[in-house]
């Protein structure tokens, strides 16, 4: 499988916030614990919408979190 041009940081945001779970996070953004696993992981490119959720509970703009790489 190629790896996707979209890189995150939320595992290290989730540390820097009280060591939020995966499946903390997921409950606050809608999601399972298995998609933030891999959308953390680079398996799987979350919706727009997701992606400024996750921003939304880091209150980090959205570059802060995720990255393009062509």
């Amino acid at each position: 499988m190629p790896e996707l041009p979209i890189s995150n940081r939320i595992r290290q945001l989730r540390a820097a916030h009280s060591d939020i779970t995966q499946l903390d996070l997921a409950k606050q953004i809608g999601v399972t614990r298995q998609t933030v696993n891999a959308i953390e992981l680079g398996k799987y490119s979350p919706s727009l919408e997701v992606a400024f959720r996750i921003a939304a509970v880091f209150a980090e703009p959205l570059e802060k979190v995720f990255s393009y790489h062509k």
